[in-house]
Protein backbone atom coordinates (compact mmCIF):
# COMPACT_ATOMS: atom_id res chain seq x y z
CA UNK A 1 0.00 0.00 0.00
CA UNK A 2 1.47 3.31 -1.35
CA UNK A 3 1.74 5.85 2.00
CA UNK A 4 1.56 8.71 -0.23
CA UNK A 5 -2.05 8.13 -0.61
CA UNK A 6 -3.85 11.04 1.00
CA UNK A 7 -6.41 10.45 3.69
CA UNK A 8 -10.47 10.30 2.47
CA UNK A 9 -12.35 13.22 3.00
CA UNK A 10 -15.93 12.66 4.57
CA UNK A 11 -18.46 14.59 3.15
CA UNK A 12 -21.72 14.62 5.14
CA UNK A 13 -24.81 15.95 3.33
CA UNK A 14 -27.11 17.77 5.23
CA UNK A 15 -30.05 19.66 4.31
CA UNK A 16 -34.09 20.54 4.66
CA UNK A 17 -36.79 18.38 4.14
CA UNK A 18 -37.62 18.36 0.49
CA UNK A 19 -34.03 19.34 -0.63
CA UNK A 20 -33.25 16.92 -3.09
CA UNK A 21 -30.50 15.46 -0.25
CA UNK A 22 -30.81 11.87 -1.32
CA UNK A 23 -30.74 12.61 -4.76
CA UNK A 24 -27.51 14.56 -4.64
CA UNK A 25 -26.48 11.70 -3.07
CA UNK A 26 -26.91 9.49 -5.37
CA UNK A 27 -25.40 11.80 -8.32
CA UNK A 28 -22.21 12.19 -6.46
CA UNK A 29 -21.67 8.35 -5.71
CA UNK A 30 -22.51 7.57 -9.71
CA UNK A 31 -20.11 10.08 -10.37
CA UNK A 32 -16.88 8.71 -8.09
CA UNK A 33 -18.35 5.23 -9.20
CA UNK A 34 -17.49 6.67 -13.41
CA UNK A 35 -14.08 8.36 -12.41
CA UNK A 36 -13.29 4.52 -11.01
CA UNK A 37 -14.20 3.17 -14.13
CA UNK A 38 -12.33 4.64 -15.79
CA UNK A 39 -9.14 4.53 -13.65
CA UNK A 40 -9.66 1.66 -11.71
CA UNK A 41 -5.84 1.43 -10.94
CA UNK A 42 -5.86 5.04 -9.53
CA UNK A 43 -9.02 5.67 -8.30
CA UNK A 44 -11.87 3.47 -6.04
CA UNK A 45 -15.29 3.70 -5.36
CA UNK A 46 -16.60 5.51 -2.18
CA UNK A 47 -16.84 4.55 1.15
CA UNK A 48 -21.12 5.08 1.68
CA UNK A 49 -22.58 5.48 5.10
CA UNK A 50 -26.91 5.52 5.33
CA UNK A 51 -27.53 7.40 8.59
CA UNK A 52 -31.48 7.77 7.89
CA UNK A 53 -33.46 4.61 9.52
CA UNK A 54 -37.01 5.85 8.33
CA UNK A 55 -36.42 6.05 4.72
CA UNK A 56 -37.82 3.12 2.78
CA UNK A 57 -35.09 2.61 0.09
CA UNK A 58 -32.22 4.51 -1.11
CA UNK A 59 -30.90 4.66 -4.96
CA UNK A 60 -27.22 3.72 -4.05
CA UNK A 61 -25.76 0.62 -2.51
CA UNK A 62 -24.54 1.73 1.02
CA UNK A 63 -21.20 -0.27 3.24
CA UNK A 64 -22.80 0.66 6.36
CA UNK A 65 -26.93 0.90 6.83
CA UNK A 66 -28.18 2.18 10.36
CA UNK A 67 -31.01 0.01 9.08
CA UNK A 68 -29.16 -3.53 9.63
CA UNK A 69 -28.63 -2.25 13.27
CA UNK A 70 -31.63 -0.36 14.48
CA UNK A 71 -35.28 -1.73 12.78
CA UNK A 72 -36.87 2.43 13.00
CA UNK A 73 -40.65 0.59 13.26
CA UNK A 74 -39.69 -1.14 16.17
CA UNK A 75 -38.21 1.21 18.10
CA UNK A 76 -41.20 3.52 17.63
CA UNK A 77 -43.59 0.83 19.01
CA UNK A 78 -41.33 -0.39 22.07
CA UNK A 79 -40.73 3.13 23.03
CA UNK A 80 -44.51 4.59 21.75
CA UNK A 81 -42.39 7.05 20.15
CA UNK A 82 -43.41 9.61 17.20
CA UNK A 83 -41.86 9.87 13.85
CA UNK A 84 -39.15 12.12 14.78
CA UNK A 85 -38.82 10.22 18.45
CA UNK A 86 -38.12 7.13 16.43
CA UNK A 87 -35.54 9.17 14.25
CA UNK A 88 -34.07 10.47 17.35
CA UNK A 89 -34.10 7.20 19.71
CA UNK A 90 -32.92 4.86 16.39
CA UNK A 91 -29.68 7.54 16.18
CA UNK A 92 -28.89 7.51 19.80
CA UNK A 93 -29.10 3.25 19.46
CA UNK A 94 -26.99 3.21 16.68
CA UNK A 95 -24.36 5.93 18.56
CA UNK A 96 -23.71 3.46 21.19
CA UNK A 97 -21.99 1.30 18.49
CA UNK A 98 -19.87 4.33 17.17
CA UNK A 99 -16.38 2.25 17.60
CA UNK A 100 -17.68 -0.82 15.70
CA UNK A 101 -18.51 2.16 13.12
CA UNK A 102 -15.04 4.20 13.21
CA UNK A 103 -13.28 0.60 13.57
CA UNK A 104 -14.48 -0.44 9.84
CA UNK A 105 -14.17 3.12 8.47
CA UNK A 106 -10.18 3.41 9.84
CA UNK A 107 -9.67 -0.33 8.41
CA UNK A 108 -11.84 0.06 5.08
CA UNK A 109 -10.16 3.74 4.40
CA UNK A 110 -7.37 4.85 6.09
CA UNK A 111 -4.17 3.87 4.68
CA UNK A 112 -1.74 3.68 8.24
CA UNK A 113 -4.42 0.77 8.85
CA UNK A 114 -4.26 -0.91 5.81
CA UNK A 115 -1.75 -4.92 6.49
CA UNK A 116 1.38 -5.15 5.17
CA UNK A 117 1.22 -6.74 1.28
CA UNK A 118 1.55 -10.51 1.30
CA UNK A 119 3.37 -10.48 -1.73
CA UNK A 120 6.53 -8.76 -3.25
CA UNK A 121 5.36 -8.64 -6.94
CA UNK A 122 6.00 -5.17 -8.21
CA UNK A 123 4.21 -5.51 -11.16
CA UNK A 124 0.94 -5.46 -9.69
CA UNK A 125 -0.24 -1.77 -8.27
CA UNK A 126 -1.34 -1.96 -4.26
CA UNK A 127 -5.50 -1.49 -4.14
CA UNK A 128 -6.57 1.82 -4.03
CA UNK A 129 -8.40 3.53 -0.80
CA UNK A 130 -11.50 4.93 -0.86
CA UNK A 131 -10.90 9.12 -1.55
CA UNK A 132 -14.25 9.89 -0.41
CA UNK A 133 -16.52 8.73 2.22
CA UNK A 134 -19.98 9.78 1.47
CA UNK A 135 -22.74 10.00 4.30
CA UNK A 136 -26.30 10.79 3.86
CA UNK A 137 -28.62 12.17 7.10
CA UNK A 138 -31.92 11.89 8.28
CA UNK A 139 -34.77 14.93 6.07
CA UNK A 140 -35.30 16.13 9.64
CA UNK A 141 -32.32 18.36 9.89
CA UNK A 142 -32.58 19.16 13.54
CA UNK A 143 -32.96 15.89 14.75
CA UNK A 144 -29.29 15.24 13.24
CA UNK A 145 -27.16 18.37 13.67
CA UNK A 146 -28.83 19.11 17.69
CA UNK A 147 -29.02 15.53 18.86
CA UNK A 148 -26.34 14.23 21.16
CA UNK A 149 -26.12 11.27 18.70
CA UNK A 150 -25.22 13.79 15.90
CA UNK A 151 -22.67 15.38 17.69
CA UNK A 152 -21.05 11.73 18.60
CA UNK A 153 -20.67 10.66 15.33
CA UNK A 154 -19.43 13.96 13.58
CA UNK A 155 -17.17 14.55 16.16
CA UNK A 156 -16.04 10.84 16.09
CA UNK A 157 -15.86 11.28 12.35
CA UNK A 158 -13.61 14.37 12.56
CA UNK A 159 -11.29 12.97 14.60
CA UNK A 160 -9.98 10.74 11.92
CA UNK A 161 -11.02 12.15 8.59
CA UNK A 162 -10.93 15.55 7.43
CA UNK A 163 -14.76 16.07 7.12
CA UNK A 164 -16.72 18.56 4.91
CA UNK A 165 -20.35 19.64 5.54
CA UNK A 166 -22.69 19.88 1.93
CA UNK A 167 -25.75 21.67 2.92
CA UNK A 168 -28.00 21.05 0.32
CA UNK A 169 -30.58 23.71 -0.45
CA UNK A 170 -33.72 23.68 -2.75
CA UNK A 171 -33.01 26.74 -5.32
CA UNK A 172 -36.28 27.12 -6.46
CA UNK A 173 -37.64 27.38 -3.07
CA UNK A 174 -35.55 29.44 -1.04
CA UNK A 175 -35.54 32.21 -3.80
CA UNK A 176 -39.09 31.94 -4.09
CA UNK A 177 -39.25 34.89 -1.60
CA UNK A 178 -36.53 36.81 0.35
CA UNK A 179 -38.03 35.57 4.02
CA UNK A 180 -37.44 31.89 3.16
CA UNK A 181 -33.89 32.75 1.71
CA UNK A 182 -32.56 34.26 4.75
CA UNK A 183 -34.15 31.49 6.96
CA UNK A 184 -32.06 28.90 5.01
CA UNK A 185 -29.06 31.04 5.61
CA UNK A 186 -29.52 31.28 9.46
CA UNK A 187 -30.27 27.87 9.52
CA UNK A 188 -26.85 27.03 7.92
CA UNK A 189 -24.93 29.68 9.91
CA UNK A 190 -26.41 27.82 12.98
CA UNK A 191 -25.29 24.59 11.77
CA UNK A 192 -21.75 25.99 10.88
CA UNK A 193 -21.25 27.18 14.38
CA UNK A 194 -22.48 24.24 16.20
CA UNK A 195 -20.40 22.20 14.19
CA UNK A 196 -17.32 23.41 13.84
CA UNK A 197 -16.90 21.76 10.78
CA UNK A 198 -16.03 23.22 7.01
CA UNK A 199 -19.17 23.97 5.06
CA UNK A 200 -20.62 23.73 1.30
CA UNK A 201 -23.74 25.75 0.28
CA UNK A 202 -25.17 23.17 -2.36
CA UNK A 203 -27.62 25.24 -4.29
CA UNK A 204 -29.63 22.51 -5.67
CA UNK A 205 -31.95 21.89 -8.84
CA UNK A 206 -30.49 24.08 -10.59
CA UNK A 207 -32.01 22.77 -14.03
CA UNK A 208 -35.69 24.49 -12.96
CA UNK A 209 -33.86 27.08 -11.21
CA UNK A 210 -30.19 28.40 -11.81
CA UNK A 211 -28.60 29.77 -8.80
CA UNK A 212 -27.25 33.14 -10.06
CA UNK A 213 -29.95 34.86 -8.03
CA UNK A 214 -29.05 33.61 -4.57
CA UNK A 215 -25.91 34.01 -5.13
CA UNK A 216 -26.17 37.11 -5.83
CA UNK A 217 -28.35 38.43 -2.55
CA UNK A 218 -25.26 36.61 -1.05
CA UNK A 219 -22.68 38.63 -3.17
CA UNK A 220 -23.96 42.37 -2.77
CA UNK A 221 -26.65 43.56 -0.22
CA UNK A 222 -27.97 45.63 -2.35
CA UNK A 223 -29.15 43.55 -4.57
CA UNK A 224 -30.95 42.08 -1.75
CA UNK A 225 -32.13 45.13 -0.68
CA UNK A 226 -33.97 45.54 -4.27
CA UNK A 227 -35.69 42.12 -3.75
CA UNK A 228 -36.69 42.90 -0.29
CA UNK A 229 -38.24 46.49 -2.00
CA UNK A 230 -40.06 44.62 -4.73
CA UNK A 231 -41.73 42.21 -2.07
CA UNK A 232 -43.06 45.03 0.05
CA UNK A 233 -44.25 47.10 -2.71
CA UNK A 234 -46.29 43.71 -4.13
CA UNK A 235 -47.47 43.00 -0.70
CA UNK A 236 -48.67 46.69 -0.31
CA UNK A 237 -50.22 46.94 -3.72
CA UNK A 238 -52.17 43.66 -2.48
CA UNK A 239 -53.32 45.01 0.43
CA UNK A 240 -51.69 43.55 3.35
CA UNK A 241 -51.04 44.45 6.60
CA UNK A 242 -47.73 46.88 7.85
CA UNK A 243 -45.62 44.04 9.21
CA UNK A 244 -43.95 43.44 6.07
CA UNK A 245 -42.24 46.64 7.29
CA UNK A 246 -40.83 45.25 10.34
CA UNK A 247 -39.78 41.87 8.22
CA UNK A 248 -38.38 43.98 5.98
CA UNK A 249 -35.73 46.26 8.45
CA UNK A 250 -34.98 42.29 10.20
CA UNK A 251 -34.42 41.17 6.99
CA UNK A 252 -31.90 43.88 5.99
CA UNK A 253 -30.21 43.81 9.36
CA UNK A 254 -29.66 39.86 8.84
CA UNK A 255 -28.15 39.97 5.97
CA UNK A 256 -25.95 42.96 7.68
CA UNK A 257 -24.98 40.73 10.14
CA UNK A 258 -24.65 37.78 7.52
CA UNK A 259 -22.23 39.77 5.19
CA UNK A 260 -19.15 37.30 7.13
CA UNK A 261 -20.15 34.42 7.03
CA UNK A 262 -21.29 34.63 3.35
CA UNK A 263 -17.56 35.32 2.67
CA UNK A 264 -16.19 32.45 4.43
CA UNK A 265 -18.57 30.34 2.60
CA UNK A 266 -17.97 27.91 -0.71
CA UNK A 267 -20.93 28.26 -2.92
CA UNK A 268 -22.18 25.57 -5.69
CA UNK A 269 -24.96 25.28 -7.93
CA UNK A 270 -25.25 21.44 -8.65
CA UNK A 271 -28.18 19.81 -10.65
CA UNK A 272 -28.85 16.11 -9.05
CA UNK A 273 -30.65 15.34 -12.26
CA UNK A 274 -28.54 16.12 -14.85
CA UNK A 275 -24.96 16.03 -12.69
CA UNK A 276 -24.79 19.79 -13.69
CA UNK A 277 -21.86 20.88 -11.11
CA UNK A 278 -20.71 17.96 -9.76
CA UNK A 279 -17.22 18.46 -10.66
CA UNK A 280 -17.02 22.21 -9.39
CA UNK A 281 -18.55 20.30 -6.16
CA UNK A 282 -15.55 18.00 -5.34
CA UNK A 283 -12.98 20.86 -6.26
CA UNK A 284 -14.70 23.08 -3.40
CA UNK A 285 -14.30 19.80 -0.98
CA UNK A 286 -10.69 19.50 -1.89
CA UNK A 287 -10.50 23.14 -1.09
CA UNK A 288 -12.35 22.83 2.45
CA UNK A 289 -9.94 19.34 3.31
CA UNK A 290 -7.16 22.11 2.78
CA UNK A 291 -9.26 24.14 5.10
CA UNK A 292 -9.82 21.68 7.91
CA UNK A 293 -5.92 20.32 7.95
CA UNK A 294 -5.59 24.14 8.08
CA UNK A 295 -7.76 25.31 10.29
CA UNK A 296 -10.21 22.90 12.01
CA UNK A 297 -7.82 19.80 13.00
CA UNK A 298 -5.57 22.40 15.18
CA UNK A 299 -8.75 23.27 17.19
CA UNK A 300 -9.83 19.41 17.35
CA UNK A 301 -6.22 18.22 18.65
CA UNK A 302 -6.36 21.05 21.42
CA UNK A 303 -10.08 20.29 22.47
CA UNK A 304 -8.42 16.91 22.71
CA UNK A 305 -5.67 17.99 24.65
CA UNK A 306 -8.03 20.12 26.61
CA UNK A 307 -10.23 17.00 27.53
CA UNK A 308 -7.01 14.99 28.13
CA UNK A 309 -5.75 17.42 30.88
CA UNK A 310 -9.43 17.82 32.52
CA UNK A 311 -9.09 13.29 32.55
CA UNK A 312 -5.92 13.93 34.68
CA UNK A 313 -6.88 16.61 36.65
CA UNK A 314 -9.95 14.80 37.97
CA UNK A 315 -7.62 11.57 38.56
CA UNK A 316 -4.91 13.43 40.67
CA UNK A 317 -8.07 14.74 42.80
CA UNK A 318 -9.58 11.64 43.34
CA UNK A 319 -6.09 10.08 44.24
CA UNK A 320 -5.56 13.07 46.84
CA UNK A 321 -9.60 12.89 48.64
CA UNK A 322 -8.30 8.67 48.45
CA UNK A 323 -5.53 9.81 50.35
CA UNK A 324 -6.65 11.94 52.70
CA UNK A 325 -9.76 9.03 53.76
CA UNK A 326 -7.14 6.65 54.30
CA UNK A 327 -5.28 8.94 56.66
CA UNK A 328 -8.63 9.09 58.37
CA UNK A 329 -9.05 5.54 58.51
CA UNK A 330 -5.58 5.19 59.98
CA UNK A 331 -6.15 7.38 62.43
CA UNK A 332 -9.29 5.40 63.54
CA UNK A 333 -7.88 2.36 63.30
CA UNK A 334 -4.72 2.85 64.36
CA UNK A 335 -3.09 1.50 61.16
CA UNK A 336 -0.35 2.81 58.60
CA UNK A 337 1.81 5.52 60.45
CA UNK A 338 -0.38 5.45 63.39
CA UNK A 339 0.32 1.79 64.27
CA UNK A 340 2.26 0.96 67.30
CA UNK A 341 4.66 -2.30 67.25
CA UNK A 342 5.74 -4.09 70.32
CA UNK A 343 9.48 -3.97 68.61
CA UNK A 344 12.51 -1.49 69.08
CA UNK A 345 10.61 0.19 72.26
CA UNK A 346 7.40 0.76 70.98
CA UNK A 347 4.45 -0.56 73.27
CA UNK A 348 1.18 -1.92 70.93
CA UNK A 349 -1.72 0.57 70.92
CA UNK A 350 -4.97 -0.77 70.90
CA UNK A 351 -7.52 0.45 68.45
CA UNK A 352 -10.88 2.51 69.25
CA UNK A 353 -13.94 0.35 70.13
CA UNK A 354 -16.06 2.86 69.77
CA UNK A 355 -17.27 6.54 68.52
CA UNK A 356 -16.35 8.44 71.72
CA UNK A 357 -12.64 7.06 71.90
CA UNK A 358 -12.36 8.14 68.10
CA UNK A 359 -13.51 11.42 68.92
CA UNK A 360 -10.93 11.72 72.09
CA UNK A 361 -8.04 10.50 69.81
CA UNK A 362 -8.55 13.03 67.47
CA UNK A 363 -9.02 15.45 70.04
CA UNK A 364 -5.75 14.81 71.79
CA UNK A 365 -4.21 14.85 68.18
CA UNK A 366 -5.41 18.17 67.55
CA UNK A 367 -4.53 19.80 71.07
CA UNK A 368 -1.11 19.46 69.91
CA UNK A 369 -0.95 16.17 72.43
CA UNK A 370 1.82 13.32 71.31
CA UNK A 371 1.79 10.39 72.80
CA UNK A 372 5.59 9.71 74.81
CA UNK A 373 5.73 5.97 73.04
CA UNK A 374 5.72 7.97 69.75
CA UNK A 375 9.08 9.53 70.53
CA UNK A 376 10.78 6.27 71.43
CA UNK A 377 10.65 5.27 67.48
CA UNK A 378 13.71 5.96 65.64
CA UNK A 379 12.43 7.64 62.64
CA UNK A 380 12.88 4.49 60.38
CA UNK A 381 8.88 3.83 60.98
CA UNK A 382 7.87 7.38 59.22
CA UNK A 383 10.00 6.76 56.38
CA UNK A 384 8.47 3.52 55.42
CA UNK A 385 5.15 5.16 56.38
CA UNK A 386 6.08 7.12 53.54
CA UNK A 387 7.21 3.89 51.27
CA UNK A 388 3.68 3.27 51.96
CA UNK A 389 1.70 6.03 51.24
CA UNK A 390 3.85 6.82 47.80
CA UNK A 391 3.31 2.71 46.81
CA UNK A 392 -0.39 2.78 47.72
CA UNK A 393 -0.79 5.86 45.57
CA UNK A 394 0.64 4.69 42.77
CA UNK A 395 -1.39 1.75 43.05
CA UNK A 396 -4.14 3.67 42.87
CA UNK A 397 -3.52 5.98 40.04
CA UNK A 398 -2.73 2.62 38.10
CA UNK A 399 -6.25 0.82 39.51
CA UNK A 400 -8.38 4.70 38.08
CA UNK A 401 -6.30 4.21 34.35
CA UNK A 402 -7.32 0.35 34.05
CA UNK A 403 -10.90 1.06 35.50
CA UNK A 404 -11.35 3.82 33.02
CA UNK A 405 -11.47 6.82 35.49
CA UNK A 406 -12.77 8.27 38.57
CA UNK A 407 -16.43 6.87 38.18
CA UNK A 408 -14.44 3.70 39.01
CA UNK A 409 -14.60 3.28 42.59
CA UNK A 410 -15.60 0.05 43.15
CA UNK A 411 -12.83 -2.02 40.93
CA UNK A 412 -10.43 0.54 42.06
CA UNK A 413 -10.64 -0.60 45.51
CA UNK A 414 -10.58 -4.23 44.86
CA UNK A 415 -7.54 -3.66 42.76
CA UNK A 416 -5.92 -1.97 45.74
CA UNK A 417 -7.24 -4.81 47.90
CA UNK A 418 -5.39 -7.04 45.63
CA UNK A 419 -2.09 -5.38 45.54
CA UNK A 420 -2.28 -4.24 49.12
CA UNK A 421 -1.95 -7.86 51.09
Amino acid sequence: MSSTQPTPVAIVCVGMAGSGKTTFMQRINAHLHTLHQQSPSTTAPPYVVNLDPAVRSVPFESNIDIRDSVNYKEVMKQYNLGPNGGILTSLNLFSTKIDQVMGLLEKRCLPSKQPPPQTTDTTTPPKSLPSHILLDTPGQIEVFVWSASGQILLSSLASSFPTVLAYIIDTPRTTASTSTFMSNMLYAISILYKTRLPMILVFNKTDVKDEGEAVEWMRDFEAFQAALRAEEEEVEMRGGSGGAGYMGSLLNSMSLVLEEFYNALSVVGVSSMTGDGVERFFEAVEGKRQEFEREYQPELERRRRDMDGMKAEMREKEVRRMMGDMGVSSKAKGTGKYAKSGNGGRIAKEGPETVSDVEEMEADEDDGLEDPDHEMGTGMEEEDDVEFEESLKKRYEDALKASGGPAATVKSAEYIRRTQG
